[in-house]
């Protein structure tokens, strides 16, 4: 018995469109989004920032005000993203349910060599993209308790980590912030503007913010290593 040719076509399309929605899923996520812009972008010193000028500046993050407080690891930061996941089934195969996902930003201080830039983010509406690597995870399951930390989060989230039966959750958290004095990289419109207040350390009259514009928003990233061109 011959086969067609129509047996071997078929698996052959399938197979290769689901490689090629895999590839733009990849090529087009945030992360990759984020990579392809700010590697095009080079490296400036803040002194070196014209006005108006789409613009890339790598420095440590400080607090402005108040710093936020990561909801399970308790660090001072001026950004977090959290997420915490439920398992579920539907009989034939299992997969995590996002139940609860909070984001909250400030804005905040560039400094390096002395020199600072402000950031000025805003989620509603929001004026920025961002990718921040997630540093802290923790989970809990059938024979796997939760721990009094994971417990007072889940608490404060209003999320029981047992089931009506007195059984662990299949639940996992995950968390990314910018930590007050870390390393990364904004992107924005640059802007000089006159200090209203003076700054400690910092002896001008005049800072660069960093904004987002009708076309491009701000890009905020602890990614490291992003490789970009020829610094200026």
């Amino acid at each position: 018995m011959f086969l067609s040719s129509n047996s071997f076509f078929v698996p052959i399309t399938v197979i290769s469109i689901a490689a090629l929605v895999g590839i733009l899923i990849y090529y087009f996520n945030t992360k990759q989004r984020i990579i392809r812009t700010l590697s095009k972008l080079p490296i400036k010193q803040i002194g070196s920032l014209r006005n108006n000028e789409f613009t890339r500046f790598s420095g440590k993050a400080l607090h402005v005000k108040e710093p936020l407080i990561a909801p399970f690891s308790k660090r001072k930061c001026v950004f977090y993203v959290m997420k915490i996941e439920k398992k579920k089934s539907n009989g034939k195969s299992s997969y995590w349910d996002t139940i609860v996902k909070e984001e909250k930003i400030q804005e905040f201080f560039l400094e390096k060599n002395g020199d600072f830039a402000m950031v000025r983010p805003s989620q509603n509406p929001k004026n920025y993209i961002s990718h921040l690597v997630v540093d802290k995870k923790t989970n809990s399951g059938t024979f796997n308790d939760p721990t009094p930390e994971f417990n007072e989060l889940l608490a404060n989230y209003n999320v029981d980590s047992e089931s009506f039966f007195g059984f662990n959750k299949s639940l996992r958290y995950s968390e990314a912030i910018i930590e007050i004095g870390e390393q990364i990289t904004v992107a924005g419109i640059a802007k000089w503007k006159s200090l209203k207040e003076p700054i400690e350390g910092y002896s001008y009259s005049k800072i660069a913010e960093l904004e987002s514009s009708d076309k491009q928003k701000l890009i905020i990233t602890d990614l490291p290593n992003i490789k970009s061109k020829k610094r200026f």
